[in-house]
């Protein structure tokens, strides 16, 4: 079976969110932004999970496209916190590269599967 690198990319994602969640909550006794950004960077992996079993294209669509929001507010979060001195550069470079990766692929996904006839 072909390996699906959105799929592997954004669980790997979460885990950093998580991760980076306990931290900030911790260390920095941060509970407000992160509690946001643990929302959406966990949610886009739930999101290529259920595109994964999409009834339709279009529900394939759909989903990935919720995904890419997903995503997208994460990377909002993620320069939020570093604008405000809650992460470093090179912890916000870091974790920012991967979403811009992920964001990259499920863009790329989309505009195929517009391409493809439904």
């Amino acid at each position: 079976m072909k390996e699906n690198v959105v799929k592997n990319k954004s669980f790997a994602f979460a885990v950093r969110v998580v991760k980076l969640y306990q931290f900030l909550c911790e260390q920095k006794k941060e509970f407000v932004l992160s509690k946001q950004l643990l929302r959406c960077g966990t949610s886009v992996g739930a999101m290529v999970r259920e595109a994964e079993h999409a009834e339709t294209k279009n529900d394939f669509k759909h989903k990935m496209g919720i995904a890419q929001k997903e995503i997208n507010e994460t990377i909002y979060w993620l320069e939020l916190l570093k604008q405000t001195d809650y992460l470093t550069t090179e912890q916000f470079e870091s974790i920012n590269n991967d979403a811009v990766e992920i964001i990259k692929l499920i863009t790329a996904i989309i505009k195929s599967a517009k391409n493809i006839n439904p």
